[in-house]
């Protein structure tokens, strides 16, 4: 399955997007209003809950400096990443867009596609008001 957020525009530098999106605590700031728990495990994991859904433990995976952050599972039960692809636009700003990818039987994507695409455009929209 692969999912995609509108691309936003951030009022930030590539670099400066990138910064804030390596602190695995400042995801709290982008989750949805439906966040229900939120807990940082360490410098590179994070645990997160939202209304209705399982607890979920994100880690970076990997990051290109200053271009990519992806984070994925920290579970095999439920395997997918999350990449953020970050493009300087010049005078200051920046685009970003959420790239999500996940291995799922078709009954279980039937069921999370909804919830995960509104997920990810919360995440993005959150971005672009950074």
């Amino acid at each position: 399955m692969n999912l995609e957020s509108p691309t936003v525009t951030v009022e930030k530098t590539q670099q400066e997007v990138f910064d804030f999106l390596t602190k695995v605590e400042n995801f709290e700031e982008l989750m949805p209003e439906s966040k229900q728990k939120f807990e940082k495990l360490n410098d590179s994991r994070f645990l997160f809950q939202l209304k209705g859904m399982p607890e979920i433990v994100l880690e970076q995976k990997s990051n290109t400096a200053p271009t990519t952050v992806v984070l994925g599972a920290a579970s095999d039960k439920l395997p997918f990443t999350l990449t953020a692809n970050i493009t300087d636009v010049g005078e200051g700003k920046s685009t970003t867009q959420l790239v999500f990818e996940g291995q799922f039987n078709a009954m279980m994507g039937m069921m999370i596609k909804n919830p995960i695409q509104n997920f990810i455009n919360t995440l993005s929209e959150n971005i672009g008001k950074l």
